[in-house]
């Protein structure tokens, strides 16, 4: 019996994925364990292995490359050898079924389409699954919705006729809908407006200029128009359920942060060849000290209970600003590692966020989320929880300001600016505060302390 390949859910919130191409070849004799094909979902691609093994085959309607598919949806089989193909209905040849067997509509993956097609067929009411698409690969054309808009009888009566007969009269439906004036197409041009999707008020359809006027007000008024990427599409996701799941309380304060820049600078001249630790590296160790003492700021709220980590599971968050968005690779094990090995392993994380090699599992399991825009010279701000997270830390600017001392002198301090935002849910005001002012002293004084940023405290 042939065995269904589907598409895995890569994430907790993962609903569809991007299809980035087969590994194996259709024909081609698969063995468990090996990787099938590739999907980009949760912010990386990851190749996904098999796991059974046989001849893969992929039917007509299969994915193609850059293809959005659906968590669940079936995408090829792995059958034995002269096994049938299972999407051909051999019990009764020659049937609508068997007919329609590369049509969209059975197709377990979204149709592919322009986003300027996917408007048109939402403003006319089409749907793409409905829609057979005549362009390379099965992409759905204008023509293609257009037909697809036709009465019943009109549609029938073009395809009974001949070949020639169904083209002339398909491009007169065409013609009647898409045409535009010279002048009107001028004037479209001028105002950023695609005509194509017009509905004319001339002879037959025939958009004029005053259609294209009419139309500025429905359409952006300048500029470029940049389409949502997938990997865009989640962040917003993942942020918009942030806002709606959690109470989100943020509290702000500084920290003099003299001893951490000595520390740094000690370290630039001790370290030889090994990278040298960011301020963000460093703060990350003293977060997953203070971690220990404050566990429930690294708890996730899971509908009857609040989840603690274990002791040497403080795995923290770091976001990576790239090219394609906001990434989140995880630093695991914080504990464990002494601060050079931190640096180290935080550096290679950032570079594969970077350069697009990211894995999903280099994403998951976070307690505790870091973000740094102190390099943009920004001070306070309010960070978004990454979620299932309950709280997320964002680093400010160092700056060199006025500091009053015990005995009332006004003195120039390095300070930190420090903005904490907690599930209120799972942690309340007082607690969090307490989290703040034990991290404030730990880089204050702490961080002088050598052998609490190179111990490994498992």
């Amino acid at each position: 019996m042939a065995f269904e390949i589907v598409i895995p859910r890569l994430g907790w919130s993962m609903e569809e994925g991007t299809f980035s191409g087969w590994l194996k070849k259709e024909g081609e004799f698969v063995r468990s364990g090996e990787a099938l094909f590739s999907l980009e979902g949760e912010k990386a691609i990851q190749d996904i292995e098999s796991i059974d093994e046989g001849i893969l085959r992929i039917p007509p309607n299969g994915p193609s490359l850059g293809m959005i598919v659906k968590v669940g949806a079936i995408v090829g089989y792995l059958v034995a050898e002269g096994e049938s193909l299972p999407w051909l209905n051999t019990n009764t040849p020659g049937t609508e079924a068997n007919a329609n067997e590369a049509s969209p509509q059975t197709s377990n993956v979204s149709p592919v389409a322009s986003p300027s097609v996917r408007r048109m067929a939402r403003e006319v009411g089409i749907a793409l699954t409905r829609v057979v698409g005549t362009g390379p690969r099965g992409r759905i054309t204008t023509q293609d919705v257009l037909r697809a808009q036709m009465p019943v009888a009109e549609s029938t009566a073009i395809r009974s006729t001949s070949l020639t007969a169904s083209t002339a009269t398909i491009s007169r439906v065409d013609r009647r809908v898409v045409v535009a004036s010279p002048r009107a197409r001028r004037i479209a041009r001028e105002l950023n407006v695609d005509w194509k999707l017009l509905t004319g008020s001339g002879a037959n359809g025939r958009v004029r200029e005053r259609d294209v006027r009419a139309a500025r007000t429905h359409v952006v008024p300048f500029g470029e128009r940049l389409p949502i990427t997938t990997r865009r599409r989640i962040i917003a996701e993942r942020l918009t359920a942030s806002r709606q799941q959690t109470v989100p309380v943020t509290l702000t304060t500084k920290a003099d942060a003299t001893k951490l820049i000595a520390f740094r600078e000690n370290q630039k001249s001790s370290v030889g060849s090994s990278p040298v630790p960011s301020y963000q590296d460093i703060l990350i160790k003293l977060i997953a000290n203070v971690l220990k003492r404050h566990s429930r700021m690294a708890g996730r709220w899971e509908k009857d209970a609040v989840v603690i980590p274990r002791g040497h599971e403080m795995n923290i968050g770091i976001a990576v600003d790239t090219e394609d968005g906001l990434l989140v690779p995880v630093i695991r094990d914080v504990n464990s590692l002494t601060i050079g090995e931190l640096a180290e392993r935080s550096r290679g994380l950032i570079e594969r966020a970077r350069v697009g090699k990211l894995l999903a599992s280099d994403m998951q399991g976070g307690v505790f989320t870091v973000t740094n825009l102190g390099a943009f010279g920004i001070d306070a701000f309010t960070p978004v929880i990454n979620l299932p997270e309950s709280a997320i830390l964002g680093l400010g600017a160092i700056r060199m300001e006025p500091f009053a001392t015990p005995d009332g002198h006004i003195v120039s301090r390095h300070q930190l600016s420090l903005s904490l935002t907690f599930d209120h849910r799972v942690i309340d005001g007082a607690p969090a505060a307490r989290f703040l002012q034990d991290l404030v002293a730990a880089i204050a004084f702490d961080v002088a302390d050598n052998a609490s940023l190179n111990s490994k405290n498992d």
